[in-house]
Order: structure tokens, then C-alpha cells, then sequence
């Protein structure tokens, strides 16, 4: 890194801890702020327009998804002139911590929320739990979560076995269950892919008259990324920000799935598992007459003459 003072252009790749955290305290201290939530946890907040972002994050997951290891929100802030609040966790602590509670305690008690038209939070996995349960502190927010767990308590979710080292911690106190704290929400998306049964059993409660449930049938494990590599996940916040995001809008951009090799890939196999010859055929002529594709040519023409051995 120069001596040059760090900027939202700046890329923070390769970088030390100590002095990543240095180099977002530069560049968010002249219009926002960054701030310490213990030892786990930090903030920060950058002003710029009236649509608020509020991402929920992991310092690895900045350095893996974001070519520039910068939070994902800051994105928005330049291309869209938002402005953004992230908080961010160093390794998944799906944010129960009471240092979180208390900041949030006292943004709700600052009436920070309420100096932007559109507040939005957002979130994956353990951060999109923890972007639904903090929610609560903006009612009428919008709320844009991935394959989010809604609690860790074991009285509730015993059968998710991914995550059994957090189960000493607290999910039954303050901001606990995230499905109830989206009720002042103003909408909430919830996205996941229905053949991922334990990422299914949780979207199931949220089950509530305010959340969308947006399915990403055949994508898998791993749906922010996903949309990142396909583009559609800034068109996704947008879309929730001016209120048109709901479920036609939703495949209209999932329609993106089409030109996606992981997810053609996906759909091959289970197609395959299933011994759904004739619809592989089918994908396998769509794919092969859009782009080059050796493995649904090779599937094509294996079954083509398996089709031509048995009318001989």
C-alpha cells in the first residue's frame, strides 16, 4: 500500500488485517464513519444519497467476492449513489454479539434510520439471518435475504447439523428469530433453492404475509455468488429499492440461469439422475446451438446413439 490516502477506487487486495481496517477507517472518516463492536465486529457508514444499504458481511467474504476486497455495498455507493452502512463480522458469528445489540440500540434511539426514503438491508447465509433479525430497528424497511438460517436454537432447527458449534450461543433474547423480526418489515425477499432441503426448511419460517419467497430451483449451495457471476444481484437490490422486485421481475432477471454453465450443468445431472433422457436431448440441443459446451455435446451424441441402437 502507498502513502497515498485511500479512496473508494483503492483496491485493499492482499493487504494485512490490521491494515485493511486502517485503510476503511481513511476512506470512510470523511463522509461517515467506522467504528469498533467489540471484538468481533465493526461498522461502517458512508452518506451519499437517500436510498440506505445496509449489508451484512464477513471480512473473508469481502476478500473472496470483491475484486477490490472492498464491502460489498460500497459498490452501490458508486455506481448508484447510495449511501451505505455495513456491518461486518470476522468469521461467521451470525452477529450475536451484545455489542451489535447495543449499537443498534442506539441507531434506533438516534432516529438514524429515519434521514433516508429507503432503507434496505441485505444479507447471505449467517449475515442474511442476521440482515432479517436486525431489520426490526427500520420498520418499513426492505429486506433482501439468501439462504438465510432463522435461528441456530437447537429447540427450533435441531435438524440443520452444519452449524452445531453455535448452538452454546444465545438465539432466544434480543433480535433472536429472524423470521418474527421481519413483522415491521415492509417486504422481505427471501431466495434459496428448494432442492437444498435444510436451506429449504429454513426459508419455510419465514413464511409470513410480507416475505417473498424467491426460488432458484437446480443453482444450489452458494446463490450470492451465483448472482454475482451472473450479474443479476445489483438489478436484484435496485429492483427492491424501487419496488418492482417480486416474483415475475425475479425470473425475468433469473432468466440469466439460461447463458450460466454451473447452473446448465446442475440441471444436466439431476436430468440425468432421473433418467430423463428425452428432456436432456432437448437441453442439450438448446445449450449446444448457443455456445460451445463439449460435455452437453458429448451427452448428446451418447444418447442419440443409444436412441438410434434401440429403434435398429
Amino acid at each position: 500500500m502507498t502513502d497515498q490516502t485511500p479512496t473508494l477506487s483503492t483496491s485493499l487486495v492482499d493487504l494485512p488485517k490490521r491494515e485493511w481496517l486502517q485503510a476503511v477507517a481513511q476512506i470512510t472518516e470523511e463522509d461517515g464513519y467506522f467504528q469498533q463492536l467489540g471484538k468481533n465486529h465493526f461498522a461502517t457508514f458512508i452518506e451519499e444519497g437517500t436510498t440506505l444499504l445496509v449489508t451484512f458481511e464477513t471480512l473473508q467474504g469481502m476478500h473472496a467476492l470483491s475484486e477490490l476486497a472492498q464491502p460489498f455495498g460500497w459498490e452501490m455507493l458508486r455506481d448508484h449513489g447510495w449511501s451505505h452502512l455495513c456491518v461486518a463480522s470476522d468469521g461467521d458469528t451470525w452477529f450475536r454479539d451484545k455489542a451489535v445489540y447495543g449499537y443498534f440500540d442506539r441507531l434506533i434511539d438516534d432516529g438514524f434510520f429515519d434521514e433516508f426514503d429507503t432503507v434496505i438491508f441485505y444479507g447471505a447465509g449467517p449475515c442474511g439471518y442476521a440482515a432479517a433479525a436486525y431489520s426490526i430497528a427500520a420498520p418499513t424497511a426492505k429486506v433482501v435475504v439468501i439462504q438465510p438460517q432463522a435461528t441456530l436454537d437447537p429447540r427450533i432447527t435441531e435438524w440443520d447439523h452444519r452449524f452445531a458449534d453455535m448452538r452454546i450461543h444465545d438465539f432466544t433474547s434480543r433480535y433472536g428469530f429472524a423470521p418474527d423480526m421481519l413483522d415491521a418489515a415492509e417486504q422481505a425477499f427471501v431466495l434459496y433453492d428448494p432442492r437444498e432441503n435444510l436451506d429449504a426448511m429454513h426459508a419455510a419460517l419465514f413464511t409470513r404475509p410480507n416475505v417473498t419467497k424467491l426460488r432458484m430451483r437446480f443453482m444450489g449451495d452458494a446463490l450470492q455468488t451465483d448472482l454475482m457471476e451472473m450479474s443479476q444481484l445489483v438489478p436484484l437490490l435496485l429492483a427492491a429499492a424501487d419496488g418492482s422486485l417480486n416474483e415475475t421481475t425475479f425470473a425475468a432477471l433469473y432468466r440469466a440461469r439460461r447463458d450460466y454453465r454451473h447452473y446448465l450443468r446442475n440441471l444436466l445431472t439431476a436430468l440425468d439422475e432421473g433418467d430423463r433422457d428425452t428432456l436432456i436431448i432437448a437441453l442439450c440441443k438448446n445449450v449446444t446451438s448457443r455456445m460451445r459446451a463439449r460435455m452437453f455435446s458429448a451427452k448428446l451424441t451418447q444418447l442419440q446413439a443409444r436412441q438410434a441402437e434401440q429403434q435398429d
